[in-house]
This record gives structure tokens, sequence and C-alpha cells, in this order.
């Protein structure tokens, strides 16, 4: 299916490695420029490399912390011609009510939640001024199906999911398309440096991580390839009456009882 993208140019945050960086694989595939945001230089400059290798396609990185909307609005400006963006970047850490304080509250707030705010503002008034451009919201299942020790997470995916539906149900007004997707428990290296601690100390061998992950849907866990492919078909125009909508990709864990 061509997805008429080539040419096109895309701005991933969070894009040096897992569901952002494999974001990156799939839009480079299409033809796509590609502009990757994350903290760590040395990261995305690894990623830049084996993107243009494999697939010949300029690549720019912006090594920038997106806590700070200072940092978030001059990362816009920097990539203000961009017609798609893909808010992906910040890992809400795990916690309860009473072991979540509120510094570490309020900086994966800042990251993930503001972070998206920000960056999503600052495009808008670009993408608004040319009637044109899609912005697309990796969050996280928690949203739909919040847990008590997750309680940062499952609250700021939350919001962010009705961010989406509401700025998208009017951005379309200015041709402009906001959706998100819930990405599951994906297989992403933190996952499974996480899985493998947990299988060391569960069953004397962290090699047999895989195991801890049989009781979800198809018995493994989501490929962050499963993911970016989604976001790639909606950033194209094979998609281009979505608006104001959440994809969860789960498996079919929300609907079970």
């Amino acid at each position: 299916m061509d997805l008429h993208l080539a040419g096109r140019t895309v701005l991933i945050t969070g894009g040096s490695k897992g569901i952002g960086y494999a974001c990156a694989e799939a839009f480079a595939a299409e033809g796509c420029r590609v502009h990757l945001a994350a903290r760590n230089a040395e990261t995305l400059a690894a990623g830049r490399e084996r993107l243009r290798a494999r697939f010949n396609v300029p690549v720019e990185t912006h090594p920038v912390d997106l806590g700070t909307g200072d940092a978030a609005r001059a990362l816009i400006e920097a990539c203000q011609d961009v017609d798609i963006l893909v808010n992906n970047a910040g890992a809400i850490p795990r916690g309860d009510i009473s072991t979540m304080d509120e510094a570490k509250w309020r900086a994966a707030w800042d990251l993930k939640v503001f972070g998206y705010i920000n960056t999503t503002r600052a495009m808008l008034a670009k993408m608004y001024a040319r009637k044109r451009g899609v912005i697309i919201n990796i969050i996280g299942l928690a949203g739909e199906l919040p847990m008590y020790d997750y309680v940062t997470g499952s609250m700021g995916n939350a919001s962010l999911m009705q961010f989406t539906r509401a700025i998208g149900s009017c951005s379309v007004d200015q041709g402009v398309r906001v959706v998100a997707i819930n990405p599951p428990a994906t297989r992403t290296d933190r996952m499974v440096t996480l899985m493998r601690s947990q299988a060391e100390k569960q069953f004397g061998d962290p090699e047999r991580w895989p195991e801890l992950t049989r009781h979800l849907p198809f018995g493994r866990p989501c490929e962050p390839q499963e993911i970016a492919d989604l976001a790639v078909f909606l950033a194209s125009d094979r998609s281009a009456y979505t608006s104001g909508v959440v994809f969860s990709v789960d498996g079919g864990q929300a609907s079970r009882h």
C-alpha cells in the first residue's frame, strides 16, 4: 500500500530508541525526512547513522530535555516546517500514592504530560498557519486500564488521552489532525532489562524473562514495530478522516472481564 508519505518531514521526540526509534525506521522506510529528538546525544547520533545507511534519507538530531517549556518551544522553532509530529518522549516511573513523592511526580509529568502539551501547542501554531499537519501522541495503556501502583502514569496517560480528543476534535477546522496510540507492554530495551531483573529474582536465570510475558495476549509483548506501523498509517492520507481518537493496541485486554 502506497501511503504517499515520501518527501514529507517527521519529528519524533524520544526518538533514539524503543517505540520512537521504531517509528523513525518506519517513516524513513516510506521516504520521509526525519528529525530525532532525545536527551542522549550519543544515542541519537548512532541512530542517525543507522537510518541514513539503511534508508538513505536526510536525518537530523536534536539533543534536548523536553521537561521544560522553553526547550520544547525551541525544538519546534528548529523543526517548524515538519509535516508530522510524533510525541513519544517520557517514561513515567511506577509508584503508588505513598511512594511517588511530589518531586518525582512533577518531574515525570513535566516531561511527558507537559512535554506533549508544550510541543503540541507550539507545533499547532505552525501547522494551523499552513492548514495541514498531523500530530500523533504515543501515550500508554494505563490511561485506559489504571493501576494503583502506577498512579502517576495512569493519571498522566488518561489526561493525554483526553487532551488528544479535545484538541483533535477541533484542529480539523484548521486542516490538522491529532490522534493517539496507547501501546501495551512493548518489547523495548527498557522492558527487557526490567524483565531480566525480575526473572533473575524469580527463577535465578535472567534468560527466562519471556516466561513472565506468557500471560499477555498472544503469549508475548507487543513489538515496537507494530506500534510504529500504526503511527505511519495514521500519519498518512489513507487515514485522512481520522482525528480526535485514541487507538489502544492492547490485544483485547481492555475488553476482558
